[in-house]
């Protein structure tokens, strides 16, 4: 489901490579720590928590709930005609918190603990990005 928002192909890297081809599979995928069993965001190739240098690339359900939000009323740039936009923090089920666009949703209707899933916006050269919907 296109969202109308504007992207761009992400800038890979080693680390974060993996998450990037999930994305264009339609796929969430997250590092998980192989000691603590941490899930990490944002991508990459050591564990924040502790120290760990061996990650383990997983597919989670893409499943959340609103964290925090907060409705854009201006923008700039290529946003300035598309408000009203939803931004908002997502809290994973597996537990990272992730700042993203809410799509396809009534903006008004938005709550704190409203249940959301993963949706993903191709912006070209075979690329996706995550945004998540109701």
């Amino acid at each position: 489901m296109p969202s109308g928002l504007p992207g761009r192909p992400p800038r890979r890297n080693h680390e974060t490579a993996p998450f990037w081809d999930g994305c264009a599979r339609g796929v969430f995928v997250l590092p998980r720590c192989t000691a603590c069993g941490e899930f990490i965001w944002y991508p990459r190739r050591f564990c924040p928590f502790c120290a760990n240098h061996s990650v383990d690339w997983v597919e989670t359900s893409g499943r959340g709930t609103i964290y925090s939000l907060t409705i854009m009323r201006q923008g700039s740039g290529p946003y300035r005609e598309l408000t009203p936009y939803i931004l908002a923090y997502v809290e994973l089920a597996e537990g990272p918190r992730v700042l993203t666009n809410v799509v396809g949703a009534d903006p008004q209707s938005m709550y704190v603990g409203q249940t959301v899933h993963v949706v993903f916006d191709e912006v070209g050269e075979g690329d996706a990005i995550p945004r998540f919907a109701v």
